[in-house]
């Protein structure tokens, strides 16, 4: 059975600077490709943190830069987040009080199913399933607090 690190503040445990390694598996197609980087969560305007992450992906053997910007608001219950993309488009709810948590977000048909796992203060984890006429995809990223 898997231990968990429970997060009593997420927005708190976030604020900083992370190295992001991310696997990509198609599982209709084989292909596979990897994403390595930098996630910062600085303050946002107005309380919450801005989530800009940077670095390169590879696909097919292809490097590419790539980035995205994310909103993490302050969620309904304490100690909770509200994530949003950078348009203010709802994407997920976050509650890590627990050490782990599982959001879906559905686009156009198809769903994706995020799994968060806390390991320590230092170390945390996304699997994000994707599923739907249009993707079938097993996306993997490790975060290691940079110090």
């Amino acid at each position: 059975m898997a231990e968990f690190w429970p997060v009593p503040e997420v927005l708190s445990y976030l604020a900083g600077r992370w190295r992001v390694d991310r696997s990509v598996r198609d599982l209709a197609s084989g292909d596979e490709g990897a994403f390595s980087g930098t996630t910062v969560f600085g303050p946002l305007e107005g309380g919450g943190l801005l989530h800009h992450e940077s670095g390169e992906f590879v696909w097919r053997g292809v490097p590419r830069p790539a980035e995205r910007t994310l909103r993490f608001l302050p969620g309904g219950a304490p100690g909770t987040a509200d994530v949003r993309f950078a348009d203010g488009r709802p994407f997920h709810d976050l509650d890590l009080r627990t050490g782990r948590h599982i959001a879906d977000h559905p686009c156009s048909a198809d769903l994706y199913r995020g799994e968060f796992t806390v390991r320590d203060e230092d170390h945390w984890r996304t699997v994000w399933r994707v599923r739907g006429p249009a993707k079938d995809l097993v996306l993997t990223t490790d975060y290691a607090r940079v110090v």
